[in-house]
């Protein structure tokens, strides 16, 4: 378990399963996954993607909990390793409402990162978001991501095009960040 100021990363159990489901059909945790279409996803689903969780495949999984209360807050990982040149591809979601917007997330992603560079000893973070989601763009700049690149009207939602934001985050930023606290 990985433990941050508000929140624990751990192992999902089987028991976040029935949850994690819900969470992923509200309609605002849908818009900003980055599925081809936002089609809800069936109990089957999830309880087929726990059961092929494992860190043998270069992707970690990370059930989020809140550190008071223990609960189900939503998931974090590490989607893509590329050991050669190293460098991780991650993606995070808070999915109950009233911890939006909270810190619970940036705490969440912080603790990732130092996982990823203290851990695995990787080079930089790469993560993508869709521009519209101005919460989860500022809370990577909290944690000292930068906007590398923008994928222009690469996503359809909601009968518009909207722009992919490229962001990136070095080992050599995140050390300065740290020594300057």
């Amino acid at each position: 378990m990985l433990t941050g100021e508000k929140v624990r990363l751990r192992a999902y159990k089987k028991e976040d399963i029935s949850l994690a489901q819900e969470l992923l059909n509200e309609p605002d945790i849908r818009l900003n996954l980055a599925v081809p279409v936002p089609f809800p996803f069936t109990l089957e689903d999830e309880e087929k993607w726990y059961s092929g969780l494992t860190a043998m495949k270069d992707t970690y999984n990370f059930a989020i909990e809140d550190l008071e209360t223990g609960l189900y807050l939503g998931g974090c990982g590490i989607n893509a390793v590329d050991w050669k040149n190293s460098h991780a591809t991650v993606g995070i979601f808070i999915g109950q409402e009233a911890y939006l917007g909270r810190g619970y997330g940036t705490d969440a992603m912080r603790v990732l990162v130092d996982f990823i560079f203290n851990e695995m000893n990787l080079n930089k973070i790469i993560l993508n978001v869709f521009s519209f989601n101005e919460r989860a763009v500022k809370s990577y700049k909290k944690c000292g991501f930068s906007v590398e690149g923008t994928h222009r009207q690469e996503l359809f939602r909601g009968g518009r095009y909207h722009d992919n934001l490229h962001m990136g985050l070095l080992r050599s930023e995140w050390a300065a960040r740290k020594e300057t606290k």
